[in-house]
């Protein structure tokens, strides 16, 4: 499969839309700072997903993009195809034409882990992104806050001893 850094950002700034969802329109400039993406790259991209109805704009002041369908609704595959990523592991863009202008022996194998790609991106929503990386996020937060609590108790201890 080759899936370039055209369909790697574009999930990681539409998920990075959802996790800023709180009902007003976020800038590209936000999420290119947040994600060290180029801004005129995210132009690009996100033209591209509002052509595909993914995204809204709201221009003007305040103005930036929205989410235009619910979470549930969006999958991983919806955002790479509406980028024009192609899903595809064949030489031959599935033509069948990779060998001498037919079909490889390994042609039906790598047509196969196409589907099964598409099938597996297709059944991961920006939902369970979303949820996935709050869960992070949490974990991370009760971390830091163990830490903190340990540190605590250390100088504690050593202001008792």
């Amino acid at each position: 499969m080759r899936l370039t850094t055209k369909g790697r950002f574009a999930v990681t700034a539409l998920l990075d839309l959802a996790l800023q969802n709180n009902n007003s329109p976020v800038t590209l400039a936000d999420i290119s700072h947040r994600q060290k993406i180029s801004l005129s790259y995210l132009e690009q991209l996100f033209a591209k997903l509002r052509q595909s109805k993914l995204v809204g704009s709201v221009r003007g002041p305040g103005g930036g993009y929205c989410l235009a369908k619910a979470l549930e609704e969006v999958s991983v595959a919806d955002i790479i195809l509406a980028v024009d990523e192609p899903i595809d592991a064949t030489q031959c863009g599935g033509k069948e034409n990779c060998h001498n202008d037919s079909k490889c022996m390994t042609h039906d194998l790598w047509a196969k882990l196409n589907e099964l790609i598409f099938e597996y991106l297709g059944a991961v929503t920006l939902k369970q992104l979303v949820d996935n990386q709050q869960l992070i996020q949490q974990q991370q937060l009760i971390q830091q806050q163990d830490a903190v609590v340990v540190k605590l108790f250390d100088m504690r201890e050593s202001t008792t001893a």
